[in-house]
């Protein structure tokens, strides 16, 4: 036997070696291992890749469901290389989408946020008073509590504070000032790391 010259471990059955009809199968579950396997979801991955078959680091892999590849790390994790979908955000009663498909999703660990929301019926937000508009799902919520400004419309609120919240809760409030008061916020510039 002999192994590939790129440095990957990959076995060869060498013309020297005895006639040994499994040598070759065990060089492709050699190859297979260095490929992008594919997955109907991470749960599918889960269900396969154990035992003989666990995943190693470097392994790479396509996920059907969450339409992205990930790659095993070193410590055991599997990490996103590529940014998931952009998934639609729910809101809490009494707020509603205003522009720009307002969406979440993940990109190398870390979450980002797009569009803007307002209150239903475009009402303007209560100023120097915190509201909980969306909770963010458990797959995006942070390991500890983060805080950005947000853009509103008005010149004289021009930015809102936000806070996430481990548990996912955007928390948000608008300074009090003489000026008239916002009526609707993005979340284009928020972005942060799950860990």
């Amino acid at each position: 036997m002999a192994t590939d010259s790129y440095g990957q471990g990959i076995t060869l059955p060498a013309l020297t070696d005895s006639p040994n009809i499994a040598l070759p199968s065990e060089a492709m579950d050699d190859i297979i291992s260095q490929t992008v396997l594919q997955f109907a979801s991470a749960a599918a991955r889960a269900a396969a890749l154990t035992g003989a078959a666990a995943p190693v680091p470097g392994m790479v892999t396509y996920l059907v469901a969450e339409d992205r590849y990930d790659a095993r790390m070193a410590d055991g994790s599997w990490q996103a290389i590529t940014p998931g979908p952009w998934v639609p955000l729910t809101f809490a009663s009494g707020y509603t989408v205003r522009t720009g498909l307002p969406s979440y999703r993940i990109v190398n660990g870390a979450v980002e946020l797009r569009g803007t929301f307002q209150r239903t019926g475009g009402t303007p937000f209560l100023k120097a008073t915190t509201f909980t508009p969306l909770t963010l799902p458990a797959a995006a919520c942070p390991t500890s509590f983060r805080y950005f400004t947000a853009r509103t419309e008005v010149a004289a609120d021009m930015y809102g504070s936000v806070e996430v919240a481990i548990d996912g809760t955007v928390n948000v409030i608008i300074p009090n000032s003489a000026g008239t008061a916002a009526s609707w916020m993005a979340l284009d510039q928020i972005r942060f790391s799950l860990t």
